[in-house]
């Protein structure tokens, strides 16, 4: 198995609700994906499952070349970058920024006994840097406003130089400006050919960052579409996701979604 991802009819059922149903879905080496769906899509449970942090109820979920249920997590987990709410609620409030993104070489939070060389930080300052967030690095994490958190968060997910980057919303909350830069930010690292594989999981296609290749549409944790962004993201298929008649447009690199004007009601 030496795909990035290769999940096999996987489903997952919590609590006696069917969250993922019969998912099959690759992601290869150098692509970026984008998952789209409405609330209770089975969205941040696909990335769970990518991330390694639940196992599928049946089906075959491969990670980085693993079988989920095969393997020991704790040794997967370092090899991916998770930027999400659950990781960013874990995260001491006193901890300094600096810290928060360095820990992430032991896929921890918290520093404890463990060890750090010179270079570890200077890793984590380039980071930061590249995310427009170094200044930040002697701040406590619980004193930055949200678009600060994230920038931090996806420098702590790229430390451990990761094989595949999970990314749970990581524009949610933000203001314009905040989602302005972030998504360009993104979208640098997206066009990086050294950069790992991506998968963003987002309710608004205007937060798909350039440079991102596929996407994946979800609703009531069943696949609607799958495939590139240029012939999967149509009007038809995103109005089949969100059960309402949209329509998708794209500016240059960038993407937009309406409703679709309503006939005027007969008199």
């Amino acid at each position: 198995m030496s795909d990035v991802l290769a999940f096999a009819d996987v489903s997952v059922v919590r609590g006696g609700n069917l969250l993922l149903d019969a998912i099959t879905w690759e992601v290869e080496e150098g692509e970026r994906w984008v998952v789209l769906g409405p609330n209770g899509a089975g969205k941040t449970t696909l990335l769970q499952l990518a991330a390694a942090r639940i196992h599928p109820t049946s089906g075959v979920a491969g990670v980085l070349g693993e079988v989920l249920g095969a393997v020991d997590v704790f040794e997967l987990r370092p090899r991916i970058g998770l930027a999400s709410a659950a990781v960013a609620e874990r995260i001491p409030g006193d901890e300094l920024v600096g810290n928060v993104v360095v820990t992430a070489s032991y896929a921890i939070v918290g520093r404890w006994r463990e060890a750090y060389d010179a270079q570890d930080y200077v890793r984590a300052m380039q980071l930061l840097t590249a995310l427009g967030a170094a200044h930040l690095a002697h701040r406590h994490f619980a004193t930055l406003s949200e678009g600060e958190r994230k920038r931090v968060q996806i420098a702590r997910a790229l430390m451990a130089d990761p094989e595949v980057m999970l990314l749970d919303e990581p524009a949610a909350g933000l203001d314009l400006g905040g989602r302005e830069d972030l998504v360009s930010r993104l979208g640098a690292l997206a066009a990086d050919t050294e950069a790992p594989a991506m998968v963003l999981v987002t309710h608004h296609v205007e937060e798909i960052p350039p440079s991102f290749t596929d996407v994946l549409l979800l609703r009531e944790g069943r696949i609607v579409a799958a495939g590139p962004l240029e012939t999967t993201l149509t009007g038809e298929n995103l109005s089949e996701t969100f059960g309402l008649p949209l329509v998708v447009e794209r500016h240059g690199e960038r993407w937009s979604a309406r409703a679709a004007a309503l006939a005027p009601a007969l008199p």
